[in-house]
């Protein structure tokens, strides 16, 4: 049966599986091994995969496979060194690194689980430092497209005078792969991005978010289709522990601890207020004892930045509309050897082992490498 398959109707089946399954299923003829290359449909039927990755180190990854619950060591050898990851192209299985090193911004992005390395072209506006966002599209068997959207930073300082915040915005469109200025923003919201904010980025019915860092939290929206600028409250913003963005149900939303071990989750509501939806108990968020937190649509981890422990928050398989707090293990232990203590920067994907067509020379897939066990 499965010989007489269209190729189109088997490389739509074999797009269901998990990349371990799928690495093997590409390994078993040459048919299948190309229309495994071709699966680059929606991933959004898959459950995202944690992504640890050491701080103090790009060349390797932690990546947790959360169907079997196990943990795999991805090599990044083609990534440059001066280099740190920055977020992910989540429904494009890509991170997204910067150029460090006091040098004006490069992006870059890679695929770690095919092991494809690409600059992006520089910026229009030289500046180190700014807040990037993230908007994707579905990805398309044709064209995956997403936007990169660069904001403040510090300018190149004119011969003779000083760096000063660069009050620009400018977008990359991965399908024409180029980058054009949009338009002028307040020099106080580029101070503040420059300053206050960290990369992660959330994107929500038309608008584009950040939070600041600096107590008390606040979040900055940029509005895509106006060109405006806003700004809104956090709950409890002056009193929580930390603070992350997240999307659920599409909606904005905001983890955040609060003192004596609570984790809440509160969605905007109508009018702009704040809506408690979700609440860790006292008991697991002194388990987590972490300021470390990170989302994808679907899914919210929080973490420690030894690794050596998480609590992940998803829809309940057997409810869909309950959503539950799991602990796992952290990335202490790949393939029965101990990690000791490495910090790691925690990012969630949806693997794809689609060649981009960013490489124009693409490297091999290590189908080994994924389809190891434990």
């Amino acid at each position: 049966m499965w010989s007489n398959l269209p190729s189109d109707l088997l490389a739509n089946i074999l797009s269901y599986l998990p990349p371990h399954s799928l690495a093997r299923a590409m390994a078993a003829c040459r048919r299948w091994h190309d229309c495994g290359r071709s699966t680059a449909g929606d991933k959004s039927h898959h459950t995202p995969w944690f992504i640890a990755l050491p701080t103090r180190s790009s060349k390797f990854c932690f990546v947790h496979n959360p169907i079997e619950s196990t943990w795999h060591l991805l090599n990044l050898d083609h990534v440059p060194s001066l280099t740190r990851p920055m977020s992910t192209i989540g429904r494009h299985g890509l991170i997204l690194f910067k150029s460090t090193g006091g040098v004006p911004l490069r992006l870059s992005v890679c695929n770690p689980f095919t092991g494809q390395f690409h600059h992006l072209p520089p910026l229009r506006k030289p500046r180190t430092n700014p807040a990037v966002g993230v908007i994707e599209g579905s990805p398309s068997r044709a064209r995956p497209g997403f936007q990169l959207y660069v904001a403040g930073g510090m300018s190149e300082a004119a011969s003779g005078g000083a760096a000063s915040y660069e009050p620009t915005l400018e977008v990359f469109d991965s399908k024409s792969n180029k980058w054009t200025v949009i338009g002028s923003m307040p020099v106080e919201f580029a101070v503040r991005l420059t300053v206050w904010t960290p990369n992660e980025s959330v994107y929500s019915n038309g608008v584009l978010y950040w939070m600041t860092s600096a107590r008390a939290y606040s979040i900055m929206g940029f509005e895509i289709g106006s060109n405006k600028w806003k700004e809104l409250s956090v709950p409890m913003g002056d009193t929580l522990e930390f603070a992350a963005l997240v999307t659920w149900g599409g909606k904005l939303t905001v983890v955040g601890g609060v003192r004596g071990g609570n984790v809440v989750v509160w969605e905007l509501g109508e009018g702009g207020k704040w809506v408690t939806v979700d609440r860790m108990s006292t008991e697991l968020g002194n388990r987590s004892v972490s300021t470390k937190c990170v989302g994808i649509e679907g899914c919210v981890c929080l973490y420690k930045e030894s690794g050596s422990g998480m609590m992940v928050w998803r829809r309940d398989e057997d409810h869909k509309n309950k959503w539950v707090w799991n602990s796992i293990e952290g990335c202490n232990r790949v393939n029965g050897k101990r990690v000791e203590n490495y910090p790691i920067r925690g990012l969630f994907l949806h693997p794809n082992l689609t060649i981009s067509t960013f490489d124009q020379e693409p490297r091999l897939i290590n189908y080994k490498q994924l389809s190891a066990s434990e």
